[in-house]
């Protein structure tokens, strides 16, 4: 499943040198596009497997893969063939009619997931506002909380999307100054704390959301049993247990969702970016008939959602999980990964690492700098990956990198970090 042979690093511009093609477009971009995002100084022109090449040539091995969306790497043949296949026939009809591939794609996600309904989406923001709805429904309709008093219970340290709602719940300073007023209804607790959880939860929680794994706070795995005692806390309360698995679902943690690592299925499972395939934004949220059979139609929807060539590539992805062989990748290159970075703690360079799986997050010492200087220091040796939280980065393949091309990409962390 190697993505390529490695390729030409990156290399900085000499001084008096031109212009180049990636500092024009830069610089076109800054002018016209709003400054939301910070990304390194690289323009990508084109990709496949686990590299990428950009637009002077030069190529990089891509170790964020699209914070998961790119699971199945740059191009795959199989997802591109049947997102063509599908281009030629239909690709929207609004969920004002039917189309020939929306039953399959929700009987055969609902399947995957162990579960009986699909309400599919687009983004993973979209996703988790629908679980928010779904879970408030529910609340009023099944549980009989009184209106307007529903309480979802929250970790710290989330990151659920970017929506007013989702920001509402965020300990991200960032992701929240100058958005208010904030939706209420939410009650955040730490992260990993059981007894937090448990004196959190009330006659009128409706809902408890959690990430499996915390992506963006670093690829933070909770303490062993967590999850478990969290399931048997949502039942003791008659409470809907969410999983948000937009990041760590989908073979990333060398199962297909992380909570099976804990034997523990949730009654919510929220879901996205894989299940586009790295091809289109595809997300859905997949539960029980009792849970997703409180929506009439008109109270909820999408234009695109569950669009048909939403639903032909997310039947392929479907069909690539169901061989369990991306998910065995995982787990057998990530046990690699791990022992890997796990030597560098020894060093004095990293603080730490954390991961599961093909999923790891690299605290860097102070002395070898930020996080984002560590990734900039990495992309000049042809080495993409994304910093987050100050002092931590994220090593995130495609589930197809190759063993010798993982190596090569830890071999310039080591040489950035100079151990």
């Amino acid at each position: 499943m190697s993505g390529g042979k490695q390729g030409q690093q990156g290399h900085p511009r000499r001084p008096g040198a031109a212009v180049t093609a990636t500092q024009t477009l830069i610089a076109a971009a800054e002018a016209h596009g709003a400054h939301n995002y910070h990304p390194l100084p690289v323009v990508i022109a084109s990709a496949g497997g686990a590299w990428m090449t950009d637009v002077e040539g030069r190529r990089y091995l891509d170790l964020l893969a699209g914070y998961s969306a790119l699971n199945f790497g740059h191009g795959n043949r199989r997802l591109i063939d049947a997102a063509t296949a599908q281009l030629a026939r239909v690709t929207l009809t609004s969920r004002a009619f039917h189309h020939d591939r929306f039953a399959d794609f929700c009987a055969r996600l609902a399947e995957l997931c162990g579960m009986e309904m699909v309400l599919p989406m687009n983004t993973g923001a979209e996703a988790v506002e629908t679980a928010v709805k779904t879970a408030r429904k529910w609340g009023y309709r099944v549980k009989g909380v009184p209106a307007g008093r529903a309480k979802i219970v929250v970790a710290g340290g989330n990151f659920h999307g970017r929506t007013t709602t989702v920001i509402s719940f965020s300990t991200d300073p960032e992701a929240r100054a100058d958005f208010g007023p904030y939706t209420p209804g939410f009650e955040i607790v730490p992260y990993g704390d059981v007894t937090a959880m448990r004196a959190a939860v009330t006659e009128n929680t409706v809902a408890v959301l959690l990430e499996p794994i915390q992506g963006e706070a670093g690829v933070v795995v909770p303490p062993a049993g967590y999850l478990p005692a969290v399931r048997e806390l949502t039942r003791e309360r008659n409470v809907l247990f969410v999983a948000d698995e937009i990041q760590s679902g989908l073979g990333r943690t060398g199962r297909t969702f992380a909570c099976e690592h804990e034997g523990v299925v949730p009654d919510v499972y929220v879901l996205g970016k894989a299940l586009g395939g790295g091809i289109l934004p595809v997300s859905a949220v997949v539960s029980s008939a009792e849970v997703l059979g409180v929506f009439r139609p008109g109270e909820h929807g999408s234009t695109f959602g569950g669009n048909p060539l939403a639903c032909a590539v997310a039947l392929e992805v479907i069909a690539m999980l169901r061989t369990g062989e991306y998910q065995a990748r995982a787990a057998e290159l990530g046990a690699h990964l791990l022992s890997e970075l796990g030597a560098l703690t020894g060093t004095g360079r990293v603080t730490g690492v954390r991961g599961r799986g093909l999923w790891a997050g690299v605290d860097i010492a102070p002395a070898c700098g930020t996080g984002r200087e560590v990734a900039e220091r990495l992309m000049h040796r042809g080495v993409l990956v994304k910093d987050t939280h100050g002092a931590t980065i994220r090593i995130c393949p495609p589930l197809v990198i190759g063993t010798e091309d993982l190596d090569w990409g830890l071999a310039r962390l080591r040489g950035v970090l100079g151990v």
